[in-house]
């Protein structure tokens, strides 16, 4: 009997241990708002009940393993969903936010699958409206170029150290016969210190079409500093593109100037956008928005924004507008919870 009892202890201290070596964490959003949109050549304004629109709505799993030695085995699946349909996100993926399994230690982190784009990272970090509270207009990625915001059949790597960060991306083109067809690069860098956060990105997308030499190329940096009564946020992007014969096809810049504060159980946030395209005249743009977000506790708030996108007369920043020229708003109220 004593043998017996002995043995139980020994085993549940094992699994204990065990148990205490790896973790898996489930997480999510549920973001929900009603929205009205305005498109100047449509019928009129249409409104609507949205999801997403501060954050995505989504639901997370997120795991890690102690390997030993300082090295863990990581994966994150996150399943992005409307809740306002109880649809999937994302064109029907499953995981279609995030897939992805990897090893992280003294050397950094390698994940391999569906990731985050490091300049949508950028973007992220920068952006006083966090790539939200705008509805459909999606913050500064409405106007500045996430590509896609997501990379498929991605390794990613990144290290950290001392407020540096950085990372780099390969996304496989996966065409036959055809290496660079389709192949995305990626490389971020980042770091903060105290009230001064600094970013900068690349990214280079080739056409997936074999054969096709046309490509798309950003260069991105922005910065933001915490007065602590108010938040300055700047950000310069510079876009280039060829097209498969070899001719310039893409050649914009984009500009952004934003702001943020406190107020009482809030934050109020602003920013200016604009669109300096460079190849069609008269083809610029500029956004406007302006947000409150207020705590009603650590997982659930309260928001409200207003934003505006003016295009000069041969312009359609965002592709939002019913034609050029045409200007495009959008004015929201919804609650996001986070659990």
């Amino acid at each position: 009997m004593k043998k017996s009892l002995l043995a139980l202890a020994v085993l549940g201290a094992f699994a204990g241990a065990a148990s205490a070596q790896s973790s898996v964490t489930i997480y999510g959003v549920a973001d929900v708002g009603i929205e009205r949109f305005d498109n100047d050549g449509a019928a009129g304004a249409t409104w609507g009940l949205t999801s997403g629109n501060q954050s995505g709505s989504r639901i997370g799993f997120r795991g890690t393993e102690d390997l030993g030695g300082g090295l863990k085995a990581n994966f994150v699946l996150e399943n992005g969903f409307n809740i306002d349909t109880g649809t999937l996100g994302q064109g029907g993926r499953l995981f279609g936010r995030q897939a992805w399994v990897g090893l992280s230690g003294g050397f950094g982190a390698v994940k391999f699958g569906r990731q985050m784009t490091p300049i949508f990272v950028a973007h992220d970090t920068i952006d006083p409206m966090g790539t939200g509270l705008s509805g459909a207009g999606s913050g500064m990625s409405a106007v500045f170029n996430p590509y896609g915001v997501r990379m498929d059949n991605t390794v990613n790597y990144s290290f950290s150290a001392a407020g540096f960060s950085a990372e780099a991306a390969y996304g496989f083109g996966e065409v036959a016969g055809a290496t660079s067809a389709g192949r995305q690069i990626g490389l971020g860098a980042s770091y903060a210190n105290g009230p001064l956060t600094v970013v900068a990105a690349y990214h280079d997308a080739q056409d997936p079409i074999a054969a096709s030499d046309a490509d798309a190329r950003t260069f991105f940096v922005g910065g933001a500093f915490d007065f602590r009564v108010a938040k300055l946020h700047a950000a310069y992007g510079d876009n280039r593109g060829d097209t498969a014969a070899g001719a310039t096809g893409i050649r914009s810049r984009d500009y952004m100037l934003g702001v943020s504060a406190p107020v009482g159980a809030g934050t109020i946030s602003a920013s200016y956008i604009r669109r300096d395209e460079r190849l069609v005249a008269d083809a610029d743009g500029d956004y406007w928005a302006i947000a409150y977000v207020h705590s009603l506790s650590k997982r659930t708030n309260l928001y409200t924004s207003y934003s505006v996108i003016k295009n000069d007369d041969a312009g359609n920043v965002g592709g939002f507008a019913a034609g050029p020229g045409g200007d495009v708003s959008w004015f929201n109220v919804g609650i996001r919870h986070r659990f």
